[in-house]
C-alpha cells in the first residue's frame, strides 16, 4: 500500500525508517509470545499519520483497526525513537547560515486555550501557542527550526533568546519589521501621515519579495499539520514533537 500522501514520505523513504526503526527496537520488536496487532511497518506509517495528518488518536485506531489504548501505546513508544533515528538529518544551524543569505520568520504552534496557559497567549494571533523561528535560503529550503519558546514573546526577544542573533550577525540575513534593532534587512516603516519616498518602497517590495520564500518553507513544514491545526497532547511533551517533525521534514527533503 501507497502512504505517501498520508505520512509525506515515500514508500522507499518510510521502509528506511522502519529499518532504523527495527535497529534501535532490536530483541524488543521480534520478541516472543503473542504478535502484535500492527505489524512494525505499519507501526511507523500510524505515528507518521498521526504527525502529519493531525488525526486524533480514536480516528486513528478506526483506519488502523486497534483500539486507541493501542494506538497510545504505539505512539508513546515509537514517537521519540523515530525523533532519534532521523536526528542525523537536522543540520547544524552555524552550518546551515555560513555563506547564504538566510530569511527568517517566526510561526506559532497551536496548542488551544489550557488553563494557566497566559504565557503562552500571542496577543498577535489571539491564540496559545509556542512560538518558533524558522529560516530558510533565497529559494524557500528549510535551513532551521528553532527549539520553541513562550506564544507571548515577539520575534525580536525570541531571536535573541533562543541564540541565533549572534549567528545571524555573521551573515547577511533578511526579515520583517519585527525583527527591528537587529541586524537584519527589513522593510522601512512608515510614519504616521507620511508616505515613503519611491526608493523606499521600492526597497520595501524588494523584501517583501525575498521573504515569500521563507513564508513558502513554513507552509511546507506546516504540512505536518500537527504544527498548523493544534496540538492536543501533553505541553511538556510539545518541543519533543516539534524537534521529532523538524527531524523528519529534514528526513523528507534529503537532508
Amino acid at each position: 500500500m501507497r502512504y505517501q500522501s498520508t505520512t509525506g514520505l515515500d514508500s522507499e523513504q518510510i521502509t528506511e525508517l522502519v529499518g532504523r526503526v527495527h535497529v534501535v527496537l532490536g530483541e524488543k520488536s521480534s520478541r516472543l509470545g503473542r504478535p502484535p496487532v500492527l505489524g512494525l511497518y505499519r507501526q511507523v506509517v500510524l505515528v507518521l499519520a498521526i504527525m502529519r495528518q493531525n488525526i486524533t488518536q480514536s480516528t486513528a485506531g478506526d483506519l488502523f483497526g486497534v483500539s486507541q489504548t493501542t494506538v497510545s501505546r504505539v505512539w508513546r513508544r515509537l514517537r521519540p525513537v523515530l525523533e532519534l533515528v532521523t536526528a542525523h538529518h537536522r543540520p547544524q544551524v552555524a552550518e546551515a547560515f555560513c555563506k547564504r543569505t538566510v530569511l527568517v520568520d517566526g510561526t506559532d504552534v497551536p496548542t488551544g486555550n489550557r488553563a494557566g496557559g497566559k504565557p503562552n497567549y500571542s496577543g498577535k494571533r489571539h491564540r496559545q501557542g509556542l512560538s518558533v523561528q524558522i529560516a530558510a535560503d533565497l529559494s524557500g529550503n528549510l535551513l532551521a527550526v528553532s527549539d520553541p519558546v513562550a506564544g507571548a514573546w515577539g520575534d525580536r526577544r525570541a531571536i535573541a533568546e533562543i541564540g541565533w542573533e549572534d549567528l545571524l550577525g555573521a551573515t547577511t540575513w533578511v526579515a520583517d519589521l519585527a525583527y527591528q534593532g537587529t541586524s537584519a534587512i527589513t522593510p522601512i516603516k512608515r510614519r504616521p501621515g507620511k508616505e515613503l519616498r519611491e526608493d523606499q518602497a521600492a526597497r520595501n517590495r524588494v523584501v517583501r519579495g525575498l521573504r515569500a520564500a521563507v513564508e513558502r518553507a513554513i507552509a511546507h513544514l506546516k504540512n505536518w499539520k500537527m504544527l498548523a491545526k493544534g496540538y492536543r497532547g501533553l505541553l511538556t511533551e510539545l518541543p519533543s514533537v516539534i524537534t521529532t517533525i523538524t527531524n523528519l521534514e529534514f528526513y523528507r527533503l534529503g537532508w
